[in-house]
């Protein structure tokens, strides 16, 4: 799933690539990929793309005033292309397309989605407000006023195990499964420690963690194409992902904790104290 250093380096990608064109066509293929039907997708058609930011994990492109807002899911991506073919698309079948903006130079982007279960969303509202779930964002982390206060006070009282917390967008906007693994790990801290027990001091150091670490994320992203960025996140981390492998801090063995649709990973030496985390999956599994 893309989380924010990806999302960020989509941001000046498009800044680079699409800012100052004009939308010249927009081919729907999912329809089951938009979630607004006022004003209507193809009200885009003749207007200037005029800005690209992102809250949390939301793209957001600024067309003359209407936006195009998406957030890519589990298994969505956008996929630049400097000449967008003139054949129209079939809908259905296995075509990951589920939409493309054709821009007036003949450039342009597709929004894919792999796999069966869709969960690509397409917004075209005045206001990227207008988007429930970015209301209900919580502080982005790289923002200046995300302080290790701040983030002390989310902390403080809330009885919900580190890595959950981290990775609830109504809390933190923008880490997901995959930063948050790379954070704890990092921070040698255990995913099931309690939010209510870190000290100030431990706060502090986890703040100084989460920020470096998806600053440095976004760094090595800087300046890729758009079709680079899925494999330079899997070069860049660490722990997620590499169940089984070694460890580059200590060389012990990378585990996994199962849930029902996802998987956390991390290393037992340098964030449980050597002592494997219960994985309820395979507990059953050996009942």
């Amino acid at each position: 799933m893309p989380e924010l250093p990806e999302v960020a380096s989509l941001v000046e990608f498009l800044k680079d690539h699409a800012v100052g064109r004009v939308v010249a066509r927009v081919d729907v293929l999912a329809i089951s990929a938009l979630k607004t039907y006022d004003p209507p997708v193809h009200a885009l058609q003749g207007l200037e793309i005029k800005d690209v930011s992102r809250h949390g994990k939301f793209l957001d492109l600024d067309v003359d005033g209407l936006h195009l807002v998406v957030h890519l899911a589990r298994a969505g991506w956008l996929r630049w292309k400097d000449e967008i073919p003139k054949a129209p698309m079939r809908p259905g079948g296995k075509n990951p397309v589920a939409l493309r903006v054709h821009l007036d130079d003949g450039s342009g982007f597709d929004l894919t989605e792999a796999g069966t279960k869709k969960g690509l969303a397409v917004h075209v509202v005045h206001s990227p407000q207008e988007v429930e779930a970015i209301r209900e964002l919580g502080p982005d982390p790289l923002a200046p006023e995300f302080t290790p206060a701040a983030l002390y006070e989310i902390t403080k009282g809330r009885r919900t195990q580190i890595k959950g917390l981290l990775r609830s967008q109504k809390i933190i906007a923008g880490i997901g499964n995959a930063y948050s693994d790379e954070v704890l790990h990092a921070a040698k801290i255990s995913p099931f420690k309690m939010a209510s027990t870190f000290t100030e001091e431990e706060i502090a150091d986890l703040h100084d963690v989460i920020v470096t670490t998806l600053n440095d994320a976004v760094k090595r992203s800087k300046g890729l194409a758009a079709g680079d960025l899925k494999s330079e996140k899997k070069l860049g981390l660490r722990v997620h992902g590499r169940t089984g492998e070694a460890c580059p801090v200590c060389g012990d063995t990378i585990r996994e904790v199962s849930f029902a649709d996802s998987a956390l990973q991390y290393c037992p030496t340098c964030q449980t104290g050597g002592k494997p985390l219960a994985d309820r999956r395979m507990s059953r599994l050996l009942k």
